[in-house]
């Protein structure tokens, strides 16, 4: 019994000392802290982000331009040697070319939307049809490319990058496709990619009747995997991606279940509540202790706290579910991962949006959208104060740094949201 013991500790010790590898120690104060500071009657600490009426202050909001500007710089000179042929919203020209569209909505400038129409042609130009989604394939550059005419009133160019969208259908639905589901390389990438032309310019731009086609094929093996696994009554919507059954927003079925949530998917609440709902509560039983979540249905490891794997990709799916089903134990758990994301999410991986620490921030803002808890901006806040010493914590180079989703574009993304939390949208996901 004591070697059975001592084995067990040295498990737990090993997965916390893997767990403080991970992320850096938060060392900011609480939001709770400041509450009872300003309470007692002293000063409210300096590096408090907001102002008298609970907005972000300007100060902060001078510290977090001032950074853009020097990361923009940055970025524009990195990409003189990035590589030309990836023409990706992951980690190429489209990933620029939304970021400057980001800018230009939270600034109404002229010279981002130029930018932005800039780094899509030069996307647009090298497609290879290999893929099909927003994210990796073809459909990103063609709906950012729909999106960015349609902003400059070119009606034609803009409708001409939605025909050649919408022409992307055939692979998606066709029986013999040997394409995967999840939001990176599959079906619900491809819907994505539909749904935010539909929101960015117009509801009908993108006929309901093809959304429910791509929704449909997404169901129907959603269910047919469940059926092979005999998990039909427990799980009726169940996926994989190489072989394994990811729960996280990138590969798995948090982020597949999230955008059948979506009010643009069109899903009948019948289905939702039948198929949908059970599936969620099939994986908020994997769950952890401490709140975070495994990577995949066997996997039994609390490592990550990635957008892409883990508590900052579920917190999606489990708010989306909230405002769906009215749910209580929903919101609460989204609350548990926010503590999760809060204590581990100051990530050693870097600062990007897929697994770096303004993905993770993006929870805070996403759950202070539904709640307006000041607690939530806050978190928001101390996340991109910490994205303002960009570089300087020792953190791993990504492979591609000047990405949207791996790197420093990501990371300006996000510090462009403190401009507007109320209107911030994780990009390339949240609609």
């Amino acid at each position: 019994m004591g070697d059975n013991v001592s084995k067990r500790l040295k498990l737990i010790s090993a997965t916390e000392a893997e767990m403080e590898e991970r992320s850096f120690p938060n060392q900011y104060p609480d939001w709770e802290q400041g509450v009872v500071a300003s309470n007692a009657g002293a000063d409210v600490e300096y590096n408090d982000p907001f102002d008298a009426e609970g907005k972000v202050n300007a100060a902060f909001q001078m510290r977090v331009q001032s950074k853009i500007k020097d990361l923009l710089e940055q970025m524009e000179e990195g990409l003189k040697t990035a590589d030309p042929h990836d023409f990706s919203t992951y980690t190429g020209w489209t990933g620029i070319a939304l970021l400057y569209l980001q800018l230009h909505r939270v600034s109404c400038e002229g010279s981002h939307l130029q930018r932005a129409l800039d780094y899509v042609k030069r996307a647009m130009r090298i497609l290879n049809g290999r893929r099909v989604t927003f994210l990796c394939g073809d459909a990103g550059p063609l709906a950012v490319g729909a999106v960015v005419h349609h902003k400059l009133n070119n009606s034609v160019e803009s409708k001409d990058c939605v025909s050649r969208l919408l022409q992307l259908q055939r692979s998606v639905l066709s029986p013999d496709a040997e394409i995967p589901d999840e939001l990176l390389y599959g079906r619900v990438g491809y819907l994505f990619a539909l749904l935010y032309v539909n929101k960015e310019i117009g509801a009908d731009t993108v006929d309901e009747g093809i959304i429910t086609k791509v929704v449909t094929a997404i169901i129907g093996s959603g269910k047919n995997m469940s059926a092979e696994e005999k998990k039909t009554d427990r799980c009726p919507l169940l996926y994989e991606w190489h072989k394994k059954q990811y729960i996280g927003a990138a590969h798995g079925l948090a982020g597949i279940y999230y955008m059948l949530m979506q009010p643009g998917a069109r899903v009948h609440p019948t289905m939702l509540a039948e198929l949908v709902r059970p599936s969620i509560d099939y994986i908020r039983h994997k769950r952890f202790r401490s709140g975070n979540f495994p990577s995949s249905l066997s996997n039994e490891s609390d490592r990550l706290v990635h957008w892409c794997h883990g508590a900052p990709g579920v917190i999606h799916m489990l708010i989306m579910a909230y405002k769906v089903f009215k749910e209580e134990k929903y919101l609460k758990e989204a609350a548990d991962c926010a503590e999760v994301i809060w204590q581990r999410g100051l990530l050693r991986k870097g600062y990007g949006i897929c697994h770096g620490t303004a993905g993770n921030g993006y929870a805070f803002l996403t759950l202070y959208k539904l709640t307006l808890e000041k607690k939530y901006l806050y978190r928001a806040c101390k996340f991109a104060e910490w994205c303002l010493d960009y570089g300087t914590h020792g953190c791993r180079i990504p492979d591609r740094p000047y990405s949207l989703f791996e790197g420093m574009a990501g990371t300006i993304h996000y510090l462009s949201e403190m401009t507007n939390p109320e209107a911030s949208s994780f990009p390339a996901f949240e609609l």
